[in-house]
């Protein structure tokens, strides 16, 4: 009987039933989720597609440093005004070459002293006959100006600078555009605008001489610019890395003013003046959009075109 009790007993204690409380019957349903997790670990928020694209583009990138990219030719720059202008405006150089027994006016003297003030250019004396040699015969008026060639970006270094800021992207990138002073000018909106570089290609496109340089109006020292040997691929990586690829063309589908991708990543990417896009540029963006002129032009100077763009960028993401 004393076993058969025993039995009994374990059977009931080991029998289900309503837990001692108000909310036995649901406890699991009473307990908490945890503390919320961090933004960069939510789905669909904005840090956490930075944090994603971050992370893809790290596992891409090749070791390379910042301005470790191709460089470009050495230059000259040849004549006392636009010896004097350079040195005025910033345009980096190594050395200033004087034709001996030269004619010192006003614009020598004031030649020399800039490049005194830099501290960094070398003053070398030489005669006529080799400055002639230097500079294929053009006239340099005794005075040659040797400017290094260009550092160009690595196009991975523009988003991992924009990544590393905790920032969206925002890159343009050129296609066609063969004026040296526009791309000057595009590097000064970038600047201005809050992005993180240039994309040019290298053929048939302007590189960073002397002359883009001075457009960039000093901007070119802090806006890096990359130089592809295909931008088609250039822009495809972008694209993978989750960035959209808008282009400008006059016959777009939608308005830059109506575009909310400009409001995330992106690469805008501008065509010449007279021939727009190319086919396959075009083919690649995602998005081509067009720039409202109620005054009838058929077209704006590319210059002009990115500073629209741009500002139209900057006041999605103020």
């Amino acid at each position: 009987m004393a076993g058969n009790s025993q039995r009994r007993n374990r059977r009931t204690s080991n029998k289900k039933g309503m837990q001692v409380g108000s909310g036995g019957q649901r406890r699991r349903g009473l307990e908490g989720r945890g503390p919320t997790p961090p933004a960069e670990e939510r789905k669909k928020h904005k840090k956490n597609r930075m944090a994603t694209a971050k992370a893809k583009q790290a596992a891409n990138r090749r070791p390379a440093p910042r301005r470790g990219g191709v460089k470009g030719t050495s230059e000259m720059v040849v004549g006392r005004n636009p010896v004097f202008e350079a040195l005025r405006d910033g345009v980096p150089a190594t050395t200033l070459y004087v034709q001996q027994y030269i004619d010192n006016d006003e614009r020598v003297r004031e030649a020399l002293q800039l490049a005194g003030e830099r501290g960094n250019i070398h003053l070398m004396e030489a005669p006529r006959p080799e400055l002639d040699r230097m500079t294929n015969g053009l006239n340099h008026q005794g005075l040659v100006l040797q400017v290094p060639p260009y550092e160009y970006a690595d196009p991975q270094d523009l988003t991992a600078a924009a990544y590393d800021n905790g920032e969206d992207p925002l890159i343009v990138a050129l296609d066609g555009v063969t004026d040296p002073r526009n791309l000057g000018a595009i590097v000064r909106s970038v600047s201005a605008f809050g992005g993180h570089g240039v994309v040019v290609p290298e053929r048939r496109a302007a590189g960073m001489t002397a002359g883009a340089w001075k457009s960039s109006a000093g901007t070119a020292a802090r806006t890096p610019v990359s130089r592809v040997t295909n931008l088609t691929r250039a822009l495809e990586a972008y694209k993978k890395e989750g960035i959209a690829i808008v282009g400008l063309a006059a016959d777009g589908e939608h308005t830059v003013e109506d575009l909310e991708a400009l409001g995330g990543p992106v690469v805008i990417v501008i065509g010449s003046e007279g021939k727009g896009l190319g086919r396959l540029v075009g083919e690649t963006c995602d998005y081509r959009v067009r720039i409202s002129m109620p005054g009838g032009a058929e077209s704006l100077n590319a210059g002009v075109a990115a500073g629209i763009v741009m500002y139209e960028v900057a006041r999605r993401r103020a």
